[in-house]
This record gives C-alpha cells, sequence and structure tokens, in this order.
C-alpha cells in the first residue's frame, strides 16, 4: 500500500492540517484537501487548523482582514462537510503554547537551510517582500513543524508542493528527539490527494484568490458560469470539426478532477482529440458539474451565522488547548525547563 494515499490512513492516526486565512476557500482546496478532511473524519483522530498567525506574516498591517478571513474560513469548513464534533477546529493565535515550541525549533534549524526549501522559495516568488524577507515568513516551515508535532500528527494531508515543508519538520523531530534522548515529538507523512495541483481557469499557474485564476466555493452562479466559459481550452480549435488538443485543456483538467464517470471523460477527449466535440459543450457540461457540487455548498454557507462559527472556534480551540499544553510541559520537562522551589 502505498504511504502516501489516503487508503493508508488508520484509526491509529492522528491528522493535521489547516490553512491560512488568505479568503474564502476555493476548489483547488476542495480537491486538493477538503475532499480528503471529510472522509478523514470518519476514519481517526482529526485537528484542523486555522493559521492567522501565518497569515499576519505576509499581511502584518491587515490585521481585521486576517481576523476575518478566519470566520470566512470556517464557514467554509462547515459548508463542505466539515464536522466540529469530529474535527477540532482551532485558531492558531489562541494557543499560546505553539509560540513557545516555535521558538525552541527555531535553535535546530539553520537560516540556510530555510532558504533552501523549495516551497519557500516558491511562495517568496509570488510576494512582494523583494530584499525585505520577514523573518517570520522564513519561519513558516518551522511554525508548521510545531503545529503538527504539537498534537503529535502522523499524517498531513497536502499538496505535493508542500511535502518539502513535512521534510523540515521531520528534520527538527529527529534534532529533537536526538539531542533530548527522548521520543516525545513524532514524525509524520504527508497524504497526497488524487490531485495535488489544481491548475487556474487561465491555465497558466495553480488557481489562487490573489491571481483571480480560481472558482471560489462561494461562487455566485453568475460568477461560476462566467469563469467556466471563460477558461482556457485549445486556441486552435476553432470549428467543431477540428482536432483539439487535450494536454493544456483547462475544461478537460477539471472534468478530470470533478466529473464522476472517469471512463466517459476519456471517452470525451478520444472524441475532442479526433474532431466533432465543441469547446461550448464541455463547457456546459463542466458548468453543470460544478453547479451541482457548489449549490449545495453555497447554500448551507448563507445559514451559518458569526455566532455559529465563533461557538465552533472557541470550544475546538479551548479543546486543542488542552492537548498542546500537556505536550509543551513533556517538551520543557525532556529539556530540562522545568523549576521549583
Amino acid at each position: 500500500m502505498d504511504n502516501t494515499s489516503i487508503n493508508s490512513v488508520t484509526n491509529a492516526d492522528t491528522v493535521l492540517t489547516g490553512d491560512r486565512p488568505s479568503g474564502c476557500l476555493h476548489l483547488g482546496h476542495y480537491v486538493g484537501s477538503l475532499r480528503n478532511r471529510i472522509l478523514l473524519q470518519n476514519k481517526c483522530k482529526c485537528y484542523l487548523l486555522i493559521a492567522d498567525v501565518q497569515a499576519l506574516s505576509a499581511n502584518f498591517d491587515q490585521p481585521e482582514q486576517v481576523k476575518q478571513n478566519v470566520v470566512e474560513v470556517c464557514k467554509d469548513y462547515l459548508a463542505v462537510g466539515i464536522d466540529p464534533t469530529k474535527t477540532t477546529i482551532f485558531i492558531q493565535s489562541m494557543i499560546p503554547e505553539l509560540t513557545e515550541l516555535t521558538v525552541y525549533a527555531m535553535n535546530l534549524i539553520s537560516v540556510a537551510r530555510l532558504e533552501r526549501n523549495p516551497t519557500v522559495k516558491a511562495e517568496l516568488q509570488t510576494k512582494s517582500f523583494a530584499d525585505n524577507i520577514t523573518s517570520g515568513f522564513l519561519n513558516h516551515p518551522v511554525s508548521q513543524m510545531a503545529d503538527i508535532t504539537m498534537f503529535k500528527a502522523t499524517a498531513i494531508p497536502v499538496g505535493e508542493d508542500q511535502l518539502p515543508l513535512l521534510e523540515v519538520s521531520n528534520e527538527i523531530v529527529r534534532r529533537f528527539n536526538n539531542i533530548y534522548k527522548t521520543d516525545v515529538l513524532k514524525e509524520c507523512r504527508g497524504i497526497l490527494s488524487d490531485v495535488t495541483r489544481l491548475v487556474g481557469i487561465d491555465g497558466k499557474a495553480k488557481a489562487s484568490k490573489s491571481l483571480r485564476n480560481a472558482i471560489m466555493l462561494c461562487e455566485e452562479p453568475k460568477d461560476l458560469k462566467d469563469k467556466v466559459f471563460s477558461m482556457y481550452t485549445d486556441p486552435n480549435h476553432i470549428k467543431v470539426s477540428d482536432p483539439g488538443r487535450v494536454e493544456g485543456n483547462v475544461v478537460f483538467t477539471y472534468l478530470d478532477a470533478f466529473w464522476d464517470d472517469k471512463d466517459e471523460v476519456t471517452d470525451l477527449k478520444k472524441q475532442y482529440e479526433k474532431g466533432g466535440l465543441g469547446d461550448m459543450t464541455l463547457k456546459s457540461m463542466l458548468h453543470n458539474c460544478l453547479s451541482h457540487i457548489l449549490e449545495p455548498i453555497r447554500e448551507k454557507r448563507a445559514s451559518i451565522s458569526e455566532k455559529n462559527v465563533y461557538d465552533v472556534l472557541f470550544e475546538g480551540t479551548e479543546n486543542a488547548r488542552k492537548v498542546a499544553s500537556e505536550t509543551l510541559r513533556q517538551v520543557k520537562d525532556v529539556i530540562g525547563l522545568v523549576y521549583s522551589d
């Protein structure tokens, strides 16, 4: 069995995953992680972190926006089917133990190692730091290590591009356990989705709200239709009878990700490549498919009040902090940071 497959997760695993609250979630989040989170919450203990502290590292001058985004992200969680009675949903900034563990972990990794991390490098290309990279941003992998190990998570649903962050976490864990002759902190493995990277509707980059090329989970019907019918296809497929190119065709990428009948998609590809299948027909099929997925999410989301959200977040955070407090006690005990009269 593939150790990175969702099928490898058992009830002996503890799962932790999360998102930075940079805005509402989109279909890339849904197919890349949210669907797996819904399945996993019925198999094992699950923690779901809203990483507002990490979000502030790139938006420190917009704290109110980050705070509002926490609410929006949690609404998306609840709307897609994350069950707070099965998954502990909590706010990063309300667990001060995470900050303390991050500080200890920072002593176990070099700046050079963090700068070499390919995930950090890729994110820097999309930011406007220039030569003013903040230490908080550079330390994202260390902060994530604290998030993972604080809850002794063993399985982390991630996109393939996030695997280097887990390597950093495991390196720090091994060094900590070796120095202090302990097994208090646990290594983890990444759990990959069948679709680990959803391209944007323009076909140029990964779906992203900041690039305005993503379909949001809360997308209004008219906007959804406009986005689907503006999707990049094959620019040389001018007439229906023309042979079309499937590779790089965003509509087929989304059909692969969301259409239930995979054999039907395979037949559509063959027909498109041969000629005789129009882009508008394909886009109509995809639009109907995505409408079927997003309509119940949008309706449920509209019924969730801000009070509902905070009730879930405060209860989840309280429960998460109890676990974090015990883990930090164990960490300080093996380090020797326990003082008494």
